[in-house]
């Protein structure tokens, strides 16, 4: 034994020892003393090696129950009255590091508590390191690292030298006026998360999976760790504008369940469906918001309010305006659309893509409607060209445009198709438009026309489609896809469409001050990069990699990740708290931006006050030939340079944008400096020939 000083310092924690009777039963945690009880029936074992088991319970009596996860433990279970027996034969052995109790708490029976192997000591500052290495050796222990942000405190691990279980020797340390805390490393099951009790639940793979032969790991959006956050709020409204909503079904009834329901196709206000043929609003709309009751399905936002429409089946501009409208002026926060024009090409008409953007920033008090739009199910791009051949009566032939008006407007989330796979869907369209995917069935592609009904595009896939179908609502009845109140084989981007929408609504009932620029921005950010190196089968095409940027054609930024999407909405709820006050800075002075020059034109903002940034945004006005030379940057008052804007901008010539921590990750870097001193606003054109002008540009800081 090491001699220990008499004294106990002047700052270090009274503690009242821990009587030698109690050692084993007393659990140092967290400043508190918490008192276990030990399971009578079984024990764990720390094997300084791999020992086979059966050698184990032969020589034990005992039966092996399994491997405690992520640790060396393994768990034994034994008559009662032969368990102190076998552990001290346990003890005995060379190559066991330590035999110990299986406890309970004793307030807190239903919870089993495992030791681990570790202890983390924290030493009075005045403790030098031969008084440590000394401790060390008596006790066994090995040291594993310092504990980072806590001095004099370090992780130590047993070894086969230890003379006791690390929670009879962390009761032994913390008598000695040396150590501060003396905590052993508890192991104690994680809480499952929320898992809905609706039967059919298990059914709906692309909400969460633990595998399967047509499961590929992590296939699914993630849902239940997000449910753990939130699954919904009423307050936050989806609308699904589709053919029809059985608003009948037992999935979509509940106090404030259904808010607004509009029928323009028969101009009331019951959106019911006058056919089996009208089936898939109702199968889009279990998929996002179908109620957790305790029967059928469960969306991916089932605490969400549902504002079912029915759309007049036309897209002429006064349809559009009238959909539009009806969602703003009823306070939808997410509106959902698995639809397109029958048509290859379609740009939107002026008004069409008015009443999108009056939705997008309007809406919502001024925050804006969430849109998204399925990306189509033709295997095109949602915007570029394609040398057809091969349709039937050669409905389509040469070089050939497509576009999906809707799907490329600047203010909408377009969703693409994935499978259970985590490949590309078949049929799902593609393109530089893509925000996310999201997960859905696999076949082959296909579109459909007014004069042909629906077609399977060119050339024809012969390749297998492997892939679950998705599983959500469908019409009462015999009516419908499938007989019975259920579908399991609905599909296409339609249903990736409203995943992505009820995971908006997820997240808006996390943080409901959320704006759909910075929804959209979360959802591509938190995204999963799923890779898919195949050619496609039908057009011989490989895009399913990411660039430099993280960008996809095939998945935009990657398949949609409930959890971290919804996490990320939380903590920036918690950032914006933070900010006492703000400073608005605006800088009006119009500059020429030289062509092809590297060192651009620089624009300065000053600041007066002195405080460390908490947020950040900055506001640019920026008129230019080709927006897509151009590279925009800020520099902070110490020097250091975020980069705002990368040369993506393409061929427009319009950027009245506003960059914050939320859609610019790189912002954060400039967060906790110094806000005083000159900040620069930098735009630099990389290419000769198109021209332009910084304009203005303001400077919001949070302190």
């Amino acid at each position: 034994m090491i001699p220990h000083s008499d004294s106990v310092p002047d700052d270090s924690p009274q503690t009242t020892p821990v009587p030698s009777e109690s050692l084993g039963l007393v659990l140092q945690r967290g400043g508190e003393e918490l008192a276990l009880l030990k399971v009578r029936d079984r024990f764990t074992l720390c094997p300084q090696n791999q020992i086979p088991v059966e050698q184990l319970e032969q020589v034990f009596s005992v039966q092996y129950q399994r491997q405690i996860p992520h640790t060396q433990l393994a768990e034994f279970t034994v008559d009662v009255e032969q368990r102190d027996e076998a552990m001290q034969a346990a003890r005995d052995r060379e190559d066991v590091v330590f035999a110990s109790h299986v406890y309970q708490l004793k307030d807190n029976p239903a919870t089993l508590i495992y030791l681990g192997d570790q202890l983390t000591i924290q030493f009075h500052p005045d403790t030098d390191e031969a008084t440590i290495s000394a401790l060390q050796t008596e006790f066994g222990l090995k040291s594993v690292r310092s504990l980072v942000g806590i001095p004099n405190t370090f992780v130590f691990q047993l070894t086969p030298n230890s003379p006791e279980n690390p929670l009879k020797i962390a009761n032994r340390l913390i008598r000695l006026p040396e150590v501060l805390t003396a905590e052993p490393d508890i192991i104690v099951p994680k809480q499952p998360s929320y898992h809905p009790q609706d039967p059919l639940y298990p059914q709906q793979w692309y909400l969460n999976h633990s595998g399967g032969s047509t499961l590929a790991p992590g296939s699914h959006i993630d849902v239940e760790k997000a449910w753990d956050i939130t699954r919904g709020n009423r307050s936050i409204v989806v609308a699904i504008a589709d053919d029809a909503i059985d608003v009948n079904h037992p999935d979509f009834q509940g106090t404030g369940k259904i808010v607004a329901p509009k029928d323009f196709k028969d101009k009331d206000f019951i959106p019911l469906p006058s056919g089996s043929d009208e089936s898939h609003g109702t199968a889009c709309a279990g998929i996002a918001v179908a109620e957790e009751n305790g029967q059928g399905i469960v969306g991916v936002a089932p605490g969400c309010a549902l504002m079912p429409i029915r759309t007049s089946g036309f897209l002429d501009d006064t349809s559009i305006e009238e959909l539009f409208n009806w969602a703003i002026e009823n306070d939808a926060s997410v509106i959902s659309c698995s639809w397109g024009a029958a048509t290859v090409y379609f740009p939107l008409s002026l008004r069409q893509r008015a009443a999108l953007t009056r939705a997008a920033t309007e809406g919502r008090g001024g925050k804006g409607c969430v849109i998204v739009f399925a990306a189509g199910n033709a295997n095109r791009p949602i915007n570029g060209t394609i040398f057809e051949r091969g349709w039937t009566s050669e409905l389509l032939r040469g070089p050939t445009n497509w576009l999906s008006g809707f799907a490329v407007h600047p203010d909408v989330i377009a969703v693409s198709a994935c499978t259970s796979l985590s490949k590309k869907a078949a049929y799902s369209n593609w393109g530089t438009n893509v925000s996310v995917c999201a997960p859905s069935n696999n076949a082959p592609p296909g579109m459909w026309f007014e004069k042909t009904g629906f077609i399977g595009t060119a050339p024809q896939v012969n390749a297998p489609t492997p892939g679950n179908g998705v599983f959500t609502t469908d019409l009462l009845g015999a009516a419908g896809y499938e007989i019975g109140d259920f579908v399991g084989s609905f599909g296409g981007t339609s249903s990736a469409c409203p995943v992505v929408a009820g995971v908006a609504a997820l997240i808006l009932s996390a943080n409901p001050d959320l704006t759909a620029k910075q929804v959209k921005r979360i959802l591509q950010d938190t995204a999963d990069k799923i890779v898919d190196r195949d050619a496609d089968p039908q057009l011989g095409m490989r895009l399913g990699t990411y660039d430099t940027n993280g960008y996809s054609q095939w998945f935009g930024y990657g398949k949609v990740n409930a959890f971290k999407a919804v996490q990320a909405a939380q903590q920036q709820r918690v950032q914006t708290a933070k900010v006492a006050q703000i400073l608005k800075r605006r800088n009006d002075q119009n500059l020429a931006i030289p062509d092809d020059n590297p060192r651009g034109v620089t624009s300065t903002i000053q600041i007066t006050e002195s405080a460390p940034v908490q947020n950040i945004q900055v506001t640019v006005d920026i008129e230019h030939e080709f927006l897509g030379d151009l590279e925009v940057q800020l520099k902070s008052p110490n020097g250091q340079t975020a980069l705002l804007q990368s040369r993506t901008l393409g061929i427009n010539t319009q950027l009245q944008y506003t960059y914050s921590i939320d859609n610019t990750p790189a912002l954060k870097s400039l967060l906790n400096q110094d806000s005083v001193g000159s900040w620069q606003l930098r735009v630099i054109d990389y290419v000769p020939m198109d021209t332009g002008r910084l304009k203005s540009w303001e400077l919001v800081i949070g302190i």
